[in-house]
């Protein structure tokens, strides 16, 4: 989670005012204000999340605290590519976290049949994201989805309708596995430069290649 401080200053005449920073991973904004403190010019310290709630500095300690053992601050990469030839979905996932103290990168990727067209394919790929968050126990917690496809982030940002029967279908059940693990997506769209990783595993699905990874990031 990345949060903004705003960071209550006191003069040594008394004159008050109020500083905001940028955003920041809520661990390093968390340290920043234990030492603003310790300027003892320090009238109040408040966090902002992505989502306008305010916490304390107890209880962003708290927070922290509890999701330390489980995985947190996470990233999500998503690609589907379709082959109109063999009628096969290539699904590609990167997912980065951190848990305990460290960090990780999963790549994931599968095949799917029964769909029908590229946009099926990006979000049966999300949908696949999904399952391996699942799988690693988060819940509950503010996640960051990236993909270069227009069709899934808009909609799913509610920027665009869903027109299309099979596409409302999938926005349904991908929004129905994220409120069921109480996540709070946050969606970008990005290059399909920055989201080769994704894109990469996709195609190695399509061609046969089955890859399911995790590395420890230094």
């Amino acid at each position: 989670m990345n949060v903004l401080i705003e960071w209550h200053y006191k003069s040594k005449k008394g004159t008050p005012t109020v500083f905001k920073s940028g955003e920041l991973p809520a661990d390093q904004a968390l340290l920043i204000a234990e030492d603003l403190e310790k300027t003892g010019r320090t009238k109040q310290i408040m966090f902002t999340d992505q989502f306008d709630s305010s916490w304390t500095i107890k209880e962003l300690k708290g927070y922290l605290k509890g999701i330390e053992t489980e995985p947190h601050n996470i990233v999500v990469y998503f690609d589907g590519g379709f082959d109109w030839n063999t009628k096969l979905a290539g699904l590609g996932c990167v997912l980065y976290y951190n848990q305990n103290g460290k960090s990780y990168r999963l790549r994931k990727n599968a095949t799917a049949t029964h769909l029908s067209s590229n946009n099926e394919a990006e979000y049966a790929a999300l949908h696949l994201c999904l399952q391996e968050l699942e799988t690693l126990g988060a819940h509950h917690l503010p996640i960051e989805i990236m993909g270069d496809s227009r069709v899934v982030i808009n909609h799913l940002s509610e920027e665009w309708p869903v027109i299309e029967e099979e596409l409302y279908s999938w926005a349904n059940k991908v929004e129905e596995k994220m409120e069921s693990l109480g996540f709070q997506p946050r969606y970008e769209l990005i290059s399909r430069k920055k989201n080769s990783e994704a894109d990469r595993l996709a195609t190695q699905a399509l061609t046969g290649v089955e890859i399911t990874a995790t590395i420890e990031r230094t």
